[in-house]
């Protein structure tokens, strides 16, 4: 059978240019319990602070790695009245790092700014990442707040800029990351805080300072950077991906931050801290930060809810010398059988 008329976008143009910068959001949530019960909640509140905090033009793009129909549905409504720009669902899990090779391809962006799914952003973080990345000289990736243990690999490109030392830089090595930023984060990533805090007493955060040309100010970094949240040049990262699809749910994070080192590229984050990593959990003090940044909307979030929970005391199986190790082995068990 014949064609039927001719199309109506034949012939046409439109004045739609994408956004320099591309912040994209990784998202995972299988379900709504166990570990992934919050998970919906501080995805919202993610996507609201993104809004709320992000001044320069952007364009937001989420890749959903295969959530549940309530997430999607979440996913699906923002997209709807805008606050998504771009929205891919991906029918199961395809792992971390396979991911982010359809990500930073997709990404319309010179640079993008990557995100996973728990980060926390506060006023002037895309502004204050991009400062650095554009004063320092081959900057890989820059990251909205610095971490300790991230400085740690990967640093051999750092080693090379301070041992050439160009005009107009500066290093120091002192304990400048404060101790709450790291017991923060400690507490978001599972760790023992006191531990954490006794591990690293003796770090020497590497402390770099620029003059930036055009202004005539100076410009501060930390030496290192986290894969939770970063931005980079588009054309760098992808040269920093690995070709070959791998097929692990999760990992080879350490082995990109050694590619953009290996590669020559800078890794570096901002002295302030302007982005947080909140975990699967939103316990009072992050409640109360939240709702003084009017992130917190009753309407929206279960805060009730949230905050009973982390007040529960711990169960009784846990205070069974051992238990946690073997309960943590039967529930990775689980995890793989259920949505591997």
């Amino acid at each position: 059978m014949a064609r039927v008329g001719i199309n109506p976008a034949r012939g046409k143009i439109i004045g739609y240019r994408p956004a320099d910068v591309t912040v994209a959001i990784l998202s995972y949530i299988p379900d709504i319990s166990g570990y992934f019960e919050n998970r919906l909640d501080i995805l919202k509140i993610v996507i609201e602070s993104i809004k709320k905090n992000t001044s320069s033009p952007y364009d937001l793009l989420v890749f959903d790695n295969g959530s549940c129909e309530e997430v999607t549905d979440y996913l699906l409504e923002q997209k709807q009245i805008g606050n998504i720009n771009y929205l891919i669902l991906s029918e199961k899990n395809i792992g971390k790092i396979d991911a982010f090779k359809i990500i930073f391809s997709a990404a319309p962006g010179k640079i993008i700014a990557f995100s996973d799914d728990d980060i926390l952003f506060y006023p002037n973080w895309l502004e204050s990442q991009l400062e650095i990345l554009k004063a320092f000289p081959n900057v890989g990736m820059v990251s909205g707040v610095p971490v300790r243990n991230a400085s740690n690999h990967a640093k051999s490109s750092l080693e090379k800029l301070i041992s050439d030392q160009p005009n107009g830089f500066n290093v120091t090595n002192s304990r400048t990351i404060p101790d709450d930023w790291e017991i923060d984060w400690a507490i978001s990533t599972g760790r023992d805080p006191e531990k954490h805090i006794l591990e690293t007493k003796d770090h020497q955060d590497i402390v770099l300072v620029i003059a930036e040309k055009t202004q005539g100010k100076s410009i501060k970094a930390i030496g290192s950077a986290n894969h939770f949240q970063f931005i980079s040049k588009k054309d760098v990262i992808l040269k920093a991906i690995p070709n070959d699809w791998s097929g692990k749910l999760m990992g080879a994070m350490v082995e990109l931050d050694e590619a953009i080192d290996q590669l020559g590229y800078l890794r570096l984050s901002t002295a302030q801290r302007y982005t947080r990593h909140i975990g699967n959990i939103l316990n009072d003090d992050l409640i109360k930060e939240l709702q003084s940044l009017g992130l917190m909307d009753s309407s929206k979030f279960s805060v009730n809810r949230v905050a009973s929970q982390a007040k529960r005391r711990k169960h009784w199986l846990l205070r069974i010398p051992g238990s946690r190790r073997t309960l943590s082995r039967i529930y990775h068990r689980l995890f793989q059988i259920l949505y591997q």
